[in-house]
């Protein structure tokens, strides 16, 4: 059984099941910020909480997001070229089409993120925790070249949490 399609399945037919019949908890729920289309590079969102935020659109080069709160958030067809998220939670957050070049990801957990056609080319990721994440084969293996450390929140190991040989 593939597991990571199998969540992708759940995912999916949970939103899908909200769309089409949203709960009575839903009717309070307010939209979260969005930050779609915005130049963001070099700002400081380092501790901020960010939950549920879209980022979609934007230039974020440069930007400091260390010790943020992005769990949930969506990262979409963004630029983060050495951003500095380290020690930054991206827990189950959508990182779709987002070029991290240079990026630092140390310490960061990024559990059960979906991190679609990102690119990873010359990232810190010493120490990041991506346990049950969702990346293709080519990015594990990238990854997993440079995969070192234990997350010191987690206590994982980053490799292992890869899933590397």
């Amino acid at each position: 059984m593939n597991w990571r399609l199998l969540k992708i399945l759940i995912v999916s037919a949970i939103g899908i099941n909200i769309v089409i019949a949203p709960h009575s908890a839903l009717a309070d729920w307010t939209h979260p910020m969005s930050f779609s289309n915005a130049e963001l590079s070099r700002r400081d969102f380092s501790g901020q909480i960010l939950q549920a935020c879209e980022f979609s659109n934007a230039n974020m080069e440069l930007t400091n997001f260390s010790d943020a709160d992005l769990r949930g958030a969506v990262m979409s067809a963004s630029v983060m070229t050495k951003a500095n998220l380290h020690r930054a939670n991206l827990s189950n957050a959508l990182v779709d089409q987002v070029n991290l070049t240079g990026a630092d990801l140390s310490d960061a957990i990024l559990k059960e993120a979906l991190l679609l056609r990102a690119t990873f080319k010359d990232i810190n990721i010493d120490g990041a925790d991506f346990t049950d994440a969702v990346l293709d084969g080519a990015q594990v293996k990238e990854l997993c070249s440079k995969a070192s450390g234990v997350n010191s929140q987690t206590g994982v190991q980053t490799r292992d949490s890869l899933g590397c040989r």
